[in-house]
């Protein structure tokens, strides 16, 4: 069981979870058929952008293989990504060149799922390779791929395992349920299993469960309902039908008592898991057990957050999950422990917190606090057509589990009834009995001593719908704030972020950390309000603000529903002019950075991410900074309250800020509410910033960072390109998508599907005003080290010499970075986020409305010159995260001038 595959019960809980009637307005429309072969076609019409979504959900999962045999349902889904009869192509591939996002393939206990959204021009396409792969598969199949693909799942399995806590289900799944039942193996599956999968195996799992009468197709977007059954009857309407299909039953089995594990894990804080078998999918207990789950530990104002977090400061993180399954549930408990805690000390406050809800239950005011959050969580997800949270992916879900894609409805009605005293009861039924307590401390550093469409072709798609970024408009008030809005009628809620200069490049010589701290307690209490008022007021107004900070800014984000626009812009603009910067406050988030700190001290990315910029800039360059811009522990230490409330005054001035709003609402309705909470705001200047250029060295070394046991090594080759504004961007935008961008670009199809060395390994671009940081990285596994970096640099090399981009590569790219742009931009969020964007850079206000022209208007000769330019070898660094006594001997055959070791503050042990 794996946090990435838990989303889809995520999206669920938004579908079902508001108890406040106002959630009776809120509708998917849609019209359904069943085709005569058994599928069942579900369309939605939704005309906002020139997208369609198209989702596939398979009724088979994990429980349906059979111990000996898991992994499998996981294992295929991979397969079905590599070609079909008709087009023996990679899926993926396919997918980018007709402009697809949100695309993926997901497997978990249950179901099978595969999912995208297309320009709307390109859904005969889509359509054509979904049911190529329903229904033309298995001459497709060779053992090559499945050899392929059983290496790159396994290496999906190490890269689990390979992170922090990674190993838990592999003893709590097994706790929970007897060796027979279907959820008492994780859905990846076994090592051993997946090696000893075959080809018949492969064959028979297509036959029995991959046909149409055992799968709903979900169509959303910008479509008419006759159109899409008249497409979905000419791909899929030939496709013959499985075999009748067995399904197991309910299943729940109940434990006769409390069982304790312990384990030791590569982690720096000890962290309890608690779990329970429960509901159901679809019964009313799990919906009110979802309910009291949130009182009990939804947010920081919930009753186990309060207790163990802010009260007795005994732990830095608390969630609890209830995961209804078909054949039966699962409830999940996780508290990490702050240093020094007994484990048994924070099991013990959890029982009397569990205790004193199972014997009166939750108040009124905390159901309707979680109404509020989940009806503001099913808006955003609705907004969208697809992905997990989009209404394709809502119908197919509540069809294929609930016999019907009105089964979200059903649910909403119960919890409009839920009361108190159910959640009482839940509680007492589901968490009052036998469960598993799981353990996790940390290892410590132990040393030893010394027939229907023509399938001859695909379908091209037709014209493609002219691309424009919604029209922008601007105003200010009279202190120099500038506005940019982007109105979104009818969705029902507001993005809004104002970006400011200074980011973690502005920290103080030796105070590394300042500005994300600084920003992290602009919530935590005003001159008005407590950090609990903040809170509690937000979640009652299905609101939530957050804050963040990159290299050269500081932003304050809010999300608001339209009808309490103006009391949640009153609190937004109470946390930016008048946060207090509490002491107690101050300590306890000190305690939670500093815990923050240490897990990602033992994360390989973020291990590799906070020393490359010191190797990149050289020490004292204000870009040398980790990019995770969390500082330092002994910086973290030392701060005081005067140097957070110092940043602040220094980098908020409303002349020097923008704020970027997209949503229900008007400049009209906007101005007027913004000049009333923000025109008092003094205008002023702010410190003058001095980048400078880099001052890295790049001399041919190897560092390395020790981490002993590692499953895999995390590889990282890092160089500087010039700032975004820069008149080669696109070109290099173009070159790094050849590279590395995208799934299907060189270094990816290298390590991952012609080696499967890795489960990804890609090349990324991160922003900056100054000279940025460029590095291609690859996960792989511990044995091919060596190997997969000098394949790393040679990739790098070549597309820079003996490789050069082709025209079919940069054709590519191209198209599909101008077909994603209509589902690029389809939320608010997203809208808000690309004009904060060019606020960041200081790109010009037609940016976005000519994205697409300078997109296409990149030739050949352009790339190749970028990529000679700009990729150097003579100025690469190389760092690597793995156990270095494995490691080590192969890369020193490999020609570096030395190896040196580092830890994870660039600095030599």
């Amino acid at each position: 069981m794996k946090p990435t595959a838990r989303i889809a019960f995520v999206c669920l809980l938004a579908a079902l979870g508001n108890a406040a009637p106002a959630a009776a307005g809120i509708d998917i429309p849609y019209r359904m058929q069943v085709l005569d072969n058994g599928l069942t076609v579900i369309v939605n019409e939704d005309h906002k952008a020139p997208v369609v979504a198209v989702n596939i959900w398979y009724h088979v999962g994990s429980k349906n293989e059979v111990r000996g045999r898991t992994g499998f349902a996981h294992l295929f889904e991979h397969l079905m990504f590599q070609g079909s009869e008709h087009h023996d192509g990679e899926f993926l591939t396919a997918l980018e060149d007709l402009g697809a996002t949100d695309f993926n393939g997901t497997t978990w206990f249950d179901r099978t799922n595969y999912f995208q959204t297309v320009p709307k021009n390109a859904l005969d396409s889509i359509l054509w390779l979904e049911s190529d792969r329903m229904g033309h598969f298995l001459g497709a199949i060779t053992q090559a791929k499945l050899d392929e693909q059983r290496g790159v799942v396994q290496n999906e399995k190490r890269q689990g395992d390979n992170q922090p806590y990674g190993r838990v289900w592999d003893y709590l799944q097994p706790a929970l349920f007897p060796p027979q039942h279907p959820y008492s193996w994780e859905t990846i599956g076994s090592m051993e299993d997946l090696d000893a999968a075959t080809l018949d195996n492969v064959r028979d799992w297509f036959k029995a469960y991959y046909g149409p009468n055992n799968a709903v197709l979900a169509i959303a977007g910008d479509i008419t309902a006759e159109e899409a059954f008249a497409k979905a009857k000419l791909y899929f309407g030939d496709l013959a039908p499985v075999p009748p299909i067995t399904r197991p039953g309910v299943w729940i089995p109940r434990l006769a008592g409390n069982r304790l594990i312990t384990m030791q894990d590569r982690v720096p804080q000890a962290r309890i898991y608690r779990a329970w078998t429960g509901p159901n999918w679809g019964t009313a207990d799990s919906r009110h057990l979802t309910l009291a789950a949130a009182v009990l530990a939804g947010d920081k104002n919930s009753r186990l957050y309060q207790r163990l977090v802010y009260r007795d400061r005994i732990a830095s993180d608390v969630a609890l999950e209830v995961l209804p399954l078909e054949m039966a549930g699962i409830t999940d408990l996780e508290v990490t422990a702050q240093p020094g805690v007994e484990p048994a000390t924070i099991e013990a406050a959890i029982q009397e917190e569990l205790d004193a809800f199972m014997g009166k239950g939750p108040t009124r005011k905390e159901l309707e606090r979680v109404a509020s959050q989940y009806r503001a969580g099913f808006l955003h997800g609705i907004e969208q057509v697809g992905g997990f949270n989009g209404k394709a992916g809502i119908l197919a879900e509540s069809m294929t589990l609930g016999g019907s894609p009105d089964a979200w409805k059903q649910d909403l009605a119960v919890l409009d009834t839920a009361s108190p005293e159910d959640l009482r009861r839940v509680a007492r039924e589901w968490l009052g009995g036998g469960s598993v307590t799981l353990r996790v401390l940390p290892y410590g550093k132990p040393v030893a001593d010394a027939g229907g469409a023509d399938r001859s072709r695909m379908p091209a798609p037709g014209p493609a719908p002219a691309v424009g970024f919604p029209a922008v408009e601007r105003a200010s008030l009279a202190n120099g704030l500038k506005i940019e809005l982007v109105p979104r009628p009818g969705i029902g809620f507001v993005q809004a972020q104002l970006v400011l200069d200074g980011g973690f490049a502005t920290d103080p010589p030796g105070h590394p950390g300042t500005a994300s701290l600084a920003m992290a307690m602009l919530d935590e209490g005003t001159r008005s309000r407590s950090t609990m008022q903040i809170s509690g007021e937000l979640a009652l107004l299905g609101a939530s603000l957050g804050t963040s900070v990159s290299l050269d800014n500081a932003a304050v984000s809010l999300s608001a529903l339209s009808d309490k626009l103006a009391p949640s812009f009153d609190i937004f603009a109470d946390v930016i002019l008048n946060a207090s910067f509490p002491q107690s406050e101050l300590e306890r988030l000190r305690g939670l950075a500093l815990a923050g700190l240490r897990q990602e001290k033992n994360r390989p990315n973020a291990m590799a991410l906070r020393v490359l910029p010191k190797l990149l800039y050289g020490a004292g360059h204000p870009y040398a900074q980790p990019l995770t811009g969390t500082g330092t522990e002994a910086a973290i230490e030392a701060m005081t309250r005067d140097e957070l409330v110092a940043f602040r005054d220094a980098w908020f001035r409303p002349n020097h800020a923008t704020l970027v709003v997209a949503g229900d609402t008007t400049m009209a309705q906007l101005q007027p509410l913004l000049e009333r909470l923000f025109g008092h705001w003094q205008a002023g200047s702010v410190p003058v910033r001095q980048v400078g250029p880099a001052r890295g060295t790049a001399d041919n070394v190897l560092h390395i960072l020790d981490r002993p046991g590692a499953d895999q090594s995390v590889i990282f080759v890092g160089q500087l390109m010039p700032p975004k504004d820069n008149p080669d961007e696109f070109a290099i935008q173009a070159m790094n998508n050849i590279l590395g961008g995208q799934s299907s670009a060189r270094i990816n199809m290298n390590l991952r599907e012609d080696k499967h060395w890795s489960y990804g390994a890609y090349s990324v671009l991160r922003d900056a005003r100054g000279q940025r940081p460029f590095f291609a990285y690859a996960p792989v596994q511990t044995d091919k080290t060596a190997e997969a970096l000098r394949e790393l640099r040679g990739e790098l090399q070549a597309i820079a010499g003996s490789r050069p981009p082709t025209a079919a590569e940069l054709d590519r790219v191209k198209n599909t970075e101008v077909l994603q742009l209509p589902g690029r931009w389809e939320t608010a969020s997203a809208v808000a986020g690309a004009l904060a964007e060019s606020v960041r850079f200081g790109l010009p206000d037609d940016y976005w409305q000519t994205y697409a022209a300078k997109v296409r208007a990149v030739s050949l000769a352009d790339v190749d010159r970028a990529a000679r330019e700009y990729l150097r070898p003579d100025r690469e660094v190389f760092v690597v995260v793995g156990d270095r006594a494995k490691i080590e001997p192969a890369l020193s055959k490999l020609g570096f001038a030395r190896i040196s070791a580092i830890n994870a503050d660039g600095d030599t042990p």
